[in-house]
């Protein structure tokens, strides 16, 4: 999926172990690669590990029914099904339908559907090329999120060629999904860390707030550039400097234009969202990058229980209107 960062595990690991200690027992503890990251989640109230065992459960299974790579998946069969109707699982539907909500916000700025560009850029294992300019043009051929149907618990594509993405929102709904399982089981206190969607479950034991703290953009040791304290809170950041190639001096990164299949060059280095809902921070990070910092802002300004932090390629930090300076 995406939003992905080792350097951001590792300085929120760093925060919570050194100054931001939540009680003088140790948590309890689960860390496994998932999503094509590393996830971890405290518990700092329990010591019922079968918990843990639990979360990890229910990560694997919506892997296995959002992830496009995973073969029988659902949105895989989306996907490979030729433009035929494909009936999906309930929770499928409700995510796409969340994610095509915000297609429609944002104008197309943000597209669920543009998973045929970004595998041309293959920003992991791009050595320092463009894509093919006729390959790119056909795939953007295929991009639009309006041939995605959805009738009852039925999703068709009216365009073969179109591919269904949901790696901008799948992690903030899992997220939102564990708080909800943890909550069930009596936790009050718990850290989610989805390779750095980060969702808190009440304060800390001794009742303050989390210090999470954001990363310096293209900071090698992962230097905090600020950090948001935080009770009962996501936080989620989507910025230039994880997943990128660099050519001709001038960075191409993974955020992706699906007008133009190439990254948006809107002078912003990273977005971070603050949200009660992980599923709306993680979709509106990505969103209100794309919507540039005048938009993204008013955008932001204009919804409840949502806060921003825009951080522009000078390193300045732009706070929306209800966070504190």
């Amino acid at each position: 999926m995406k939003k992905y960062s080792i350097i951001g595990i590792l300085l929120l690991t760093v925060c919570i172990l050194s100054g931001c200690k939540t009680t003088d027992n140790n948590p309890i503890t689960r860390q496994t690669i998932l999503f094509d990251t590393i996830i971890q989640i405290r518990i700092y109230d329990s010591n019922a590990t079968n918990i843990l065992d639990g979360c990890i459960e229910k990560c694997q299974y919506y892997e296995n029914l959002f992830s496009r790579t995973v073969e029988g998946s659902d949105i895989y069969r989306i996907n490979h099904a030729d433009g035929a109707p494909v009936e999906v699982h309930p929770e499928t539907i409700a995510l796409l339908e969340t994610a095509l909500s915000y297609c429609e916000l944002s104008d197309g700025a943000f597209d669920i559907t543009l998973a045929p560009v970004s595998d041309l850029w293959d920003f992991q294992n791009n050595t320092g090329s463009f894509p093919n300019s006729d390959q790119l043009q056909k795939c953007l051929e295929s991009v639009g999120y309006q041939a995605i149907c959805i009738n009852g618990n039925t999703v068709q594509i009216a365009n073969p060629d179109t591919q269904i993405d949901l790696g901008a929102i799948a992690k903030g709904y899992i997220a939102d999904q564990l708080k909800l399982y943890l909550k069930e089981n009596g936790v009050n206190h718990a850290l989610i860390d989805l390779g750095g969607n980060i969702l808190t479950i009440g304060g800390k034991p001794d009742g303050s707030k989390y210090n999470i703290a954001i990363q310096k953009p293209f900071d090698e040791q992962g230097t905090p550039i600020t950090t948001v304290k935080t009770t009962d809170d996501s936080v989620v950041t989507s910025g230039i400097y994880q997943r990128y190639v660099e050519i001709d001096r001038k960075v191409y990164h993974h955020i992706l234009n699906p007008r133009t299949g190439y990254p948006y060059d809107n002078s912003l280095y990273s977005v971070t969202i603050i949200s009660d809902s992980s599923t709306t921070a993680d979709a509106l990070s990505t969103t209100c990058f794309a919507m540039g910092l005048e938009d993204g802002l008013e955008l932001i300004n204009s919804l409840d229980h949502t806060e921003a932090i825009f951080i522009t390629d000078n390193y300045e930090l732009i706070y929306s209107d209800g966070l504190s300076k």
